[in-house]
């Protein structure tokens, strides 16, 4: 069980660079949007691709980077509709069938995002805008890779649960 401590606790450091590219790239976009904003305004000139780096890029890194911070502290959205029903031990076995569907369900996703970000890479995805070609292909990589830290910290999560409840 010591281990599993050990890789909870070093995983920490790893989820919590993926929340601050997160959070940077939030903070880089509010400027990107607000230097569009003021040049189409003021300058009457927009500043190209806004919109194209905003989906393509900072959209993406802000939606599924925290991922595994958010697993870390159980902030995830819950439904707390079956919580009341039983004692102690129902929540507790909910809270690890829930985990395990989720670690099933991000084992199709990142799968299925990794497959899909390795087709495009290969492809070179680039979006149109107004100024050229925007490449899109690397923050494909982004999914796969919150998706998997994620998976991690749950599958020691449920271990680390299993053993302390089967412990005493």
């Amino acid at each position: 069980m010591r281990t599993v401590e050990k890789l909870l606790e070093w995983l920490e450091k790893p989820n919590a660079v993926l929340l601050w590219i997160g959070l940077l790239a939030g903070v880089a976009m509010m400027l990107h949007v607000a230097v569009d904003v003021t040049g189409r305004t003021v300058f009457n000139r927009p500043f190209a691709g806004t919109t194209e780096i905003v989906a393509g890029w900072y959209m993406i890194a802000i939606a599924f980077l925290p991922w595994a911070w958010i697993a870390e502290r159980d902030n995830h959205i819950v439904a707390g509709m079956f919580e009341h029903i039983g004692g102690p031990r129902f929540s507790f076995w909910l809270e690890i069938a829930v985990k395990l569907f989720t670690i099933g369900f991000l084992y199709i996703f990142t799968w299925q995002t990794w497959v899909r970000a390795l087709q495009q890479t290969r492809a070179g995805e680039v979006w149109e805008a107004a100024g050229g070609f925007i490449a899109i292909w690397p923050s494909r990589w982004v999914l796969p890779i919150a998706g998997a830290s994620m998976g991690v910290y749950l599958v020691l999560r449920v271990i680390r649960d299993l053993g302390r409840y089967f412990r005493g």
